[in-house]
């Protein structure tokens, strides 16, 4: 399943994830949360997307989940590059900090 990602800024996306995500309803059945898989999964389509990066050659260098996102909230990938070409990110759910981390992308045969 691929996500709809629209340009806000040069720096920053919106994610859409609809109340309906085949996640929702068994984590948490009655109280549910987007589990973080979804939303890496999310962050790496957006930047894969953005910056014209092969996805599947990714390495997560740190993520943390700082608050759960609920069904319904608008979530924004917030994001700078670094000078060695990694990225840092930020996951704002309504406004406040879901998610943080780093990634890096290789390139085709750099042996990974």
């Amino acid at each position: 399943m691929r996500l709809g990602v629209s340009p806000i800024m040069a720096d920053s996306l919106l994610i859409p994830i609809g109340t309906d995500h085949p996640a929702y309803p068994g984590h948490f059945p009655g109280q549910p949360i987007l589990p973080g898989v979804v939303l890496l999964d999310a962050m790496i389509h957006g930047l894969s997307v953005q910056h014209h990066l092969n996805p599947d050659r990714i390495q997560i260098k740190s993520a943390k989940f700082l608050s759960p996102v609920t069904p319904g909230e608008a979530i924004t990938l917030s994001y700078e590059e670094t000078a060695a070409g990694n990225f840092r990110f930020e996951l704002m759910a309504n406004g406040r900090l879901a998610a943080s981390g780093a990634v890096s992308f290789s390139s085709p045969g750099m042996g990974t």
